[in-house]
């Protein structure tokens, strides 16, 4: 991995401003219903594999 250099006058400061009680819960809905709405889709998709599974098979 290669070294950056900083250029002059320039500062890369690599800090975050920590979280409020708003933004956590904020964050987390939104990976809440990120992982519901994949589940969903992965269900739906495994649904239709295996119907035409069975119409090859039978």
């Amino acid at each position: 991995m290669a070294h950056i250099k900083e250029p002059k006058g320039v500062d890369f400061v690599i800090k975050s401003e920590p979280l409020t009680d708003a933004d956590r819960k904020m964050i987390s809905e939104h990976i809440l219903a990120y992982k519901q709405k994949k589940n969903k889709v992965s269900t739906a998709k495994r649904k239709i594999i295996s119907t035409k599974n069975k119409l090859v098979h039978s």
